[in-house]
């Protein structure tokens, strides 16, 4: 069952979450070696004063998820507050639920996946393509059960599956049905027969996570085979989104209580983790330590510069 909807700010929090490390390293890289090439002492200083403030901010955000992590008891599911809590709890593993990853066509509960290929004449490897699964998983801790909505997630400690085909690298990240999964999140819980549900919104969420997935929507739709989603497909591909989202309302509304975990409206983060809260905040506090060493080290060179 889908139940991702479109919220800015969760979606802006969770691209920054994502990519916080990896902009960061690459901007260390950029400036370093801007700063290396500039003939221009004062180029230099300017690249070295980034470096430490890019530093510093990148400590400081590692540091607060670190602290944001130490700050919230665990809660039992079956007990659990409305609002935001941190939870642990086993993956379902209900095959009938199960999705696959869509080069590998491995089953899980989510995926992420990246495609490279090489840029020439350099021949480094360059990202063409990426996408996440959007649907809904259930965990359970023996008191109770809810549904998370992984829509904005950082995704931290994944299986990854690295293959080649045709030339290109693709990267697979996978949960698996059956793992112990760490969540901290908005907690909300719904009477179905009072959920306000609204088809034409969901039939255009359905279809909108389904243009997240080029692959798997060619797979499904792409009928003559062309590479192309035409107008008569496209028609197919929202009658068949109207008919899923009937049967999931159908669904819903025979529900007595349903409990979902998902993004924070304000934008707080919101995290899931094969590791548990302890290890995942040890390792935001590691990274808050290599940021603010790379901030101190650029410091030590301004001073060594001006001294």
């Amino acid at each position: 069952m889908d139940l991702s909807g479109v919220i800015d700010v969760p979606r802006l929090a969770g691209l920054r979450e994502r990519h916080t490390h990896q902009l960061t390293l690459i901007g260390y890289a950029l400036l370093g070696g801007l700063g290396l090439h500039l003939e221009d002492a004062s180029g230099g200083t300017i690249c070295l004063w980034l470096i430490a403030a890019i530093g510093l901010l990148a400590s400081t955000a590692s540091y607060r998820r670190a602290r944001a992590i130490a700050d919230i008891a665990t809660s039992r599911i079956g007990s659990a507050a409305q609002g935001y809590v941190e939870v642990m709890g086993k993956a379902k593993a209900d095959p009938s639920e199960l999705i696959f990853t869509p080069y590998s066509q491995i089953a899980c509960i989510w995926y992420r996946y990246r495609v490279y290929s090489r840029e020439e004449p350099r021949g480094e490897w360059q990202q063409i393509d990426s996408g996440s699964s959007h649907t809904t998983f259930e965990i359970s801790d023996g008191s109770g059960a809810c549904r998370v909505d992984p829509e904005h997630a950082e995704v931290m400690a994944p299986e990854q599956r690295v293959t080649y085909r045709d030339g290109d690298k693709l990267v697979e990240e996978m949960l698996f049905a059956g793992s112990l999964i760490y969540v901290l999140g908005e907690y909300t819980t719904v009477r179905g027969e009072q959920a306000a549900l609204s088809i034409s919104a969901d039939v255009g969420t359905l279809l909108a996570s389904w243009k997240k997935d080029p692959v798997q929507l060619k797979k499904r739709f792409d009928l003559d085979g062309n590479g192309e989603i035409d107008l008569r497909e496209w028609e197919l591909a929202r009658r068949l989104a109207t008919r899923t989202v009937e049967q999931q309302h159908r669904e819903m509304r025979h529900l007595g209580e349903l409990s979902i975990l998902r993004a924070p409206a304000d934008g707080r983060m919101f995290l899931i983790s094969t590791l548990p809260p302890h290890k995942t905040r040890r390792r935001y506090l590691w990274w808050c330590a290599f940021h603010l060493a790379v901030a101190v080290l650029a410091l030590g060179l301004l001073i060594g510069l001006n001294g």
